[in-house]
Parts: structure tokens; C-alpha cells; sequence
């Protein structure tokens, strides 16, 4: 790892997005909670939180950080559910690997809750939109 020893501690903020593409009969069907597994945003939600609380153990030579907070949304839209993941602490490091990693693995699980009935699904554009330090 890194050394950031030296580092001052800061809050650090960090926001990424991704979507989950589908059909609109995927949506419809989501809308009504009439998919096999059930609630798809909600486990996706604790998922993608669980994720990013657990990323240093998914990622090689990313520092374990101490969360203060982390949230997941999701914009469904006619052909896609958008993911957001916000992510913040006190370190002296960023956050933007467990916001990357929160939406990533909500997408994932997103996918698997869907897979039954679109085989259509893509996940895409996984990136970060925001990185602060204060």
C-alpha cells in the first residue's frame, strides 16, 4: 500500500454513478415488485453499502477506511436504473474506490434480481462524478 502516514486527516467525500440497461418490461415488472427474487432496489441498496464498507477486503492495496457515511439511490427511468453511490469520511485518503465499489456491486446485484426475466441487461458508464477533500 501507499504510505499516507503523512497525510492530514480530512473529510473526504466521494460520489460515483453507474446505470443498469433493460428493457422497459423489466422496469414495469420492477415498478410492481412482480420479479421472482422481490424487492430488487432494497437488496441491491444494502448490497452496494455493504460493499463499499467492505472494499479493502475486494480490492488489492486499498486502504481500510472508517465510513462515516455511505448512501445508494437509484433513478429508474423508461430503460435503465441509475445508481448513486455517495461516500463519506474523516482520513487521509479518498473514498472514490468504496463509491465505485458500492455501485458496481449494487449493478451486480441489480442484474442478478433481474436475470430472470431480461437477458437483454447491460451494466455501463461506472465512473465518479465527485471527489472532495476538506
Amino acid at each position: 500500500m501507499v504510505n499516507v502516514g503523512h497525510k492530514p486527516v480530512q473529510r473526504r467525500r466521494a460520489v460515483a454513478e453507474g446505470k443498469l440497461i433493460c428493457r422497459p418490461t423489466t422496469i414495469r415488472a420492477l415498478k410492481r415488485n412482480a420479479l421472482p427474487k422481490g424487492d430488487v432496489l432494497t437488496v441491491a441498496q444494502i448490497a452496494g453499502i455493504q460493499a463499499a464498507k467492505r472494499t479493502a477486503e475486494l480490492i488489492p492495496l486499498c486502504h481500510p477506511l472508517s465510513l462515516n457515511h455511505v448512501e445508494i439511490t437509484f433513478r429508474v427511468r423508461a430503460a435503465a436504473i441509475e445508481i448513486v453511490c455517495a461516500v463519506e469520511t474523516h482520513s487521509q485518503t479518498g473514498v472514490e474506490l468504496e463509491a465505485l465499489t458500492g455501485v458496481s456491486v449494487a449493478a451486480l446485484t441489480l442484474y442478478d434480481m433481474c436475470k430472470a426475466v431480461d437477458k437483454t441487461m447491460r451494466i455501463g458508464d461506472i465512473h465518479v462524478v465527485e471527489k472532495i477533500k476538506e
